[in-house]
């Protein structure tokens, strides 16, 4: 038997080899288990319920030829998937089980290596985070974006259109038959959001941090070259196992920041900070929430695609993708980055050409100059808040005005439009109990819809302030992921009605102008301290009882690091 990890199940003639080769052979030939052929599982997150990630099986299939072609087993294995649109209360306080559960099928298995395959938003960083955590040789085939549909001849961008749509329909200049007859429009193909949301996003940086066949990140999930990129992924998967690259030799310091530098050229979803900082936690990599601000703030922004443009995923992939863009950014990236292939990512970089610049935007021509995440500090946020000024309105990025509290999202939609509720166009919009514990898992409803009698005058955006998220494909003046929480005591808790809110986003200050003292003495408001029921038992209680804060990436505190992939006893 050679020395690969699966032989520690198959080698031998005891009872326990035994067993473990006779419940395999059924069609396996003898020299599976010689311990000559890698055994590789292929994580699938397909499930008719995440509808992004349906069409997987199929995906998957071409990596097992791949795999097979190689001289590897592949092997299928579901694993834990998250329907962002369908998961209830929200598909962030499942991520965390997801990649905990893949990680423990990952240890317990006898396999030398692993394919991804994610799609929508939660499941490649659940992914890698598990792959992280075993550090087994690991590859990703991301999903892939689905085909632009249209409605009344004009293209509609996954989730922004949809809250684009239903604010016209509240504001009396959509009607309800035709918002519901752009439904059918919306999803034209198989494929995850068409925008630069969190599953675009997160399927791009997952390339830039080194983890997929280069090249394959953004092909449109109809495309047939997406299987023509799985099965090299799966010939890939067996090279990376006798050459023992894992991913604690790809994902380095070096990687993350070149994550946080595309993340801004791109103008990707705010989700992905929280996704980068649990990925690295796994590993431990030193990565801060002020890493993202240090590093990705001036930088330009490229990419011309809704939310904060005007363009989809298919026109980004024929404007010459994600290799265009970093070939524009290149003397920002750091060279020493390797990819799953034990190449530096730059060396892909040589031949990568912009094919429709209003799309992609050349460096000289950027359609934002400084354009990355910002990080805000105040006594509203002493561990930190998020806003994302390309998706915003420049002339609120700094502004004062009066707080209207909400206490929980229920409290939202019940005042949100009544007529005698007391706001104006300058009035600071605050939304609390939406954080990791107060929810809990953080749902996306920082983007708060506006009062309806101000969208009948015109109004389409104002200051938004959140302990929750926001979707990657949303827009808006919003400042989210305030932490603390206001479950966990933070000062978002104190906030009332009519206290000034101070936003200066180019000084990076997020502020209630009231003296500190005054601040500090007040109680927790009671009706935000109701709002937060802590459950009592299964997976909520384990979460609301471990999980961190967002500023750290809301892993759960005894999951941070790793585990490898050592399995030191037998069952049997």
């Amino acid at each position: 038997m050679g020395s690969l990890r699966s032989a520690q199940w198959y080698g031998g003639m005891d009872r326990n080899s035994y067993m473990h080769r006779a419940w395999m052979r059924r069609g396996l030939p003898a020299d599976a288990f010689d311990g000559r052929r890698p055994h590789i599982a292929i994580a699938n997150t397909a499930s008719d319920l995440t509808p992004c990630n349906a069409h997987l099986n199929e995906v998957a299939r071409s990596v097992a030829n791949g795999i097979y072609q190689a001289g590897g087993i592949p092997l299928n294995l579901p694993v834990p998937s998250l329907g962002e649109t369908q998961v209830r209360p929200t598909a962030m306080l499942w991520r965390n089980m997801a990649a905990m559960a893949t990680e423990e099928l990952l240890r317990g298995n006898p396999i030398d290596g692993v394919v991804l395959l994610g799609g929508c938003d939660k499941t490649i960083p659940a992914l890698l985070m598990a792959a992280a955590s075993v550090d087994l040789p690991a590859v990703v085939v991301p999903g892939g974006p689905m085909l632009t549909g249209t409605f009344r001849g004009i293209p509609l961008g996954c989730g922004t259109d949809v809250w684009r749509l239903s604010e016209e329909v509240r504001a009396g200049t959509l009607s309800a038959a035709e918002f519901a007859r752009s439904e059918s429009s919306m999803i034209r193909s198989r494929g995850h959001c068409n925008t630069m949301g969190t599953a675009s996003t997160m399927g791009l940086l997952t390339e830039v941090l080194g983890m997929t066949l280069p090249g394959i990140a953004g092909t449109p999930a109809s495309d047939s070259r997406l299987l023509e990129a799985a099965h090299a992924t799966g010939v890939l998967a067996v090279e990376m196992v006798f050459a023992d690259r894992r991913p604690s030799t790809v994902l380095t310091r070096a990687s993350f920041l070149n994550a946080i530098v595309a993340l801004a050229a791109l103008g990707g979803s705010t989700n992905a900070v929280l996704h980068l900082l649990a990925i690295a936690g796994r590993l431990g990599v030193e990565l801060t929430l002020d890493d993202f601000d240090r590093t990705g703030s001036g930088v330009p922004l490229l990419v011309n695609l809704q939310p904060a443009g005007r363009f989809l995923m298919d026109d980004f992939f024929r404007a010459g993708g994600l290799h265009a863009v970093l070939a524009e950014i290149r003397d920002l990236l750091d060279p020493s980055a390797l990819t799953v292939t034990g190449r530096p990512l730059v060396s892909y970089l040589d031949n990568a050409t912009i094919y429709d610049p209003e799309v992609i935007r050349p460096r000289s021509a950027p359609l934002q100059a400084e354009a990355g995440i910002a990080v805000l500090y105040g006594n509203l946020a002493p561990d930190g808040a998020v806003i994302k000024p390309a998706a915003a309105s420049p002339e609120l990025l700094a502004h004062r005005g009066p707080a209207v509290v909400f206490d929980s999202i229920e409290d939202l939609h019940e005042r949100l439009d009544d007529p005698d509720l007391e706001v104006t166009p300058d009035s600071v919009l605050i939304l609390r109990g939406c954080g990791p514990k107060g929810y809990p898992g953080m749902p996306e409803v920082s983007n708060m819809p506006l009062p309806a009698k101000l969208l009948a005058r015109g109004i389409r955006d104002m200051v938004r302030i959140c302990d929750g998220r926001m979707s990657g494909t949303a827009y808006g003046t919003v400042v989210l992921r305030v932490a603390p929480e206001a479950a966990a005591g933070g000062p978002l808790a104190k906030v009332r009605n009519g206290d000034v809110i101070v936003l200066d986003v180019a000084k990076r200050r997020l502020d209630v102008d009231i003296p500190d003292e005054e601040l500090n003495a007040r109680p927790p408001a009671p009706a935000a301290v109701r709002a937060f029921a802590a459950p009592t038992r299964g997976w909520e209680k384990l979460y609301v009882d471990t999980v961190r804060q967002a500023n750290t990436g809301a892993d759960l505190d005894f999951l941070v690091g790793s585990s490898g992939s050592r399995v030191t006893r037998e069952s049997h």
